[in-house]
């Protein structure tokens, strides 16, 4: 089966009943090893949802890692927009952390499992690589996952490490934005807002809204573009060219600064138009099409995999950090698509650009069963005061009507 690595999520899950949509699914009747726990599971992503069982199943690793592995995995039965027409995956390994597991985070991740059981290191490697190509292509787009380690063949020059905010997603601290080596002049908060993570199961950069405004704005502007359709900067509409331009010289370069773990000290990642510009569909012999690889959200910053295709990214879940070093694989006609440079002073932002108050799925939940038990106990009181009779009647004075003479009004603060 063919594995979507997701970083933004926990469960191992894969289809386990035929689906239109996938080519190949875990019939666990026919396995030997396969134990249900017979708890349903659901998981809802920013697109898609599905449904299922828990169970335990044996894994081995066919590299580096020897031996078996017992791990637990869901087998999805019914799914809405998450298996799509023309997918080459028949499941989903979520990488983050036990809080964002299902339905609890007491079931133990499948990383987790791992190091527990092959006492490997905890930090887990990703390269993805793609850049240039079209995204409704063959498949030909490659990348490694390196489990309990960094593979140096990987990367070109250094490594720089921002710190893990907060072990749920990877949630990191953005400083700052930059179009065409423009600052947009935003309160570093608005970057963070509500969160700012790496996420490989995203597809494209995501911005909060002000930010993705000012994104567009900053691009639209210094571009060699005068005139663009809206629909190509909201995902509605393509931008074709003729094969033989490289409508990438037309656009700036992106780069976002990440807080160093020198607190004081910060670095940046650039990506070209090259990865955010992205070949999409040919119509005929002439022309090539290019979609928008950056997208508004409204509840997170996401660094997807319009971002990662530049470059090698480290989850170093042991030092609570994620590292990032230019990807060799990040090159289109030979010329490199990534950038990393630092350090630089963080004197110019604030101490703290992340919100303190961070509301977290387990946290919501939480509050939502406390406040539905207050409203079942206040709905018991009441029913109970109705069902006592009244055993003595008050005769109203006017002292004790309370209207704009009373001292209630004339003594309150204006």
């Amino acid at each position: 089966l063919n594995i979507l690595v997701d970083t933004g999520s926990s469960n191992f899950a894969v289809a386990g009943v035929p689906d239109p949509d996938v080519t190949s699914y875990f019939n666990t009747d026919l396995s030997s090893t396969y134990k249900s726990q017979g708890i349903d599971v659901t998981v809802k992503y920013s697109q898609g949802s599905w449904t299922g069982v828990l169970g335990t199943d044996v894994i081995t690793i066919p590299k580096g890692i020897y031996g078996s592995y017992t791990i637990n995995i869901a087998t999805i039965l019914e799914s809405e927009n998450f298996f799509l027409p023309g997918v080459k995956w028949h499941g989903i390994l979520g990488l983050a952390y036990d809080a964002l597991a299902k339905p609890s985070s007491s079931v133990e991740t499948f990383f987790d499992s791992l190091v527990r059981q092959a006492k490997i290191p905890n930090v887990f490697s990703l390269q993805m690589c793609g850049a240039g190509l079209p995204v409704s292509g063959s498949g030909t787009n490659g990348g490694s996952l390196v489990l309990g380690g960094i593979e140096p063949s990987l990367y070109k020059g250094d490594i720089w490490y921002t710190p893990v905010k907060e072990e749920w997603y990877y949630q990191v601290e953005i400083l700052k934005l930059e179009v065409g080596g423009q600052n947009l002049e935003l309160d570093c908060r608005e970057y963070n807002a509500d969160k700012a993570i790496v996420d490989s199961g995203t597809t494209l950069l995501r911005l909060p809204q002000k930010v993705f405004s000012a994104v567009v704005q900053a691009i639209a502007r210094t571009s060699l573009i005068q005139e663009f359709s809206s629909g190509f900067w909201t995902g509605s509409q393509l931008a074709c060219w003729d094969k033989t331009e490289r409508p990438w010289s037309l656009f700036p370069k992106l780069s976002i600064y990440l807080r160093d773990e020198n607190s004081s000290r910060s670095f940046r990642i650039s990506i070209l138009p090259q990865l955010y510009i992205q070949p999409i569909l040919g119509i005929g012999e002439n022309l090539q099409c290019y979609r928008f690889g950056i997208s508004s959200s409204t509840n997170a910053l996401v660094i997807g995999a319009t971002v990662m295709e530049g470059f090698y990214v480290i989850f170093d879940r042991a030092q609570r950090r994620v590292g990032f070093a230019v990807s060799p694989c990040a090159e289109v006609d030979g010329s490199p698509v990534s950038e990393i440079e630092g350090p630089f002073t963080t004197a110019d932002v604030a101490s703290n650009c992340v919100s303190s108050v961070s509301f977290h799925e387990p946290v919501l939940w939480i509050a939502s069963y406390a406040l539905m038990s207050l409203c079942g106990i206040i709905l018991l009181v009441l029913i109970i005061l109705l069902l006592i009779p009244p055993r003595c009647q008050h005769r109203y004075t006017d002292n004790d009507v309370v209207n704009d003479e009373s001292s209630l009004v004339r003594h309150r603060w204006k």
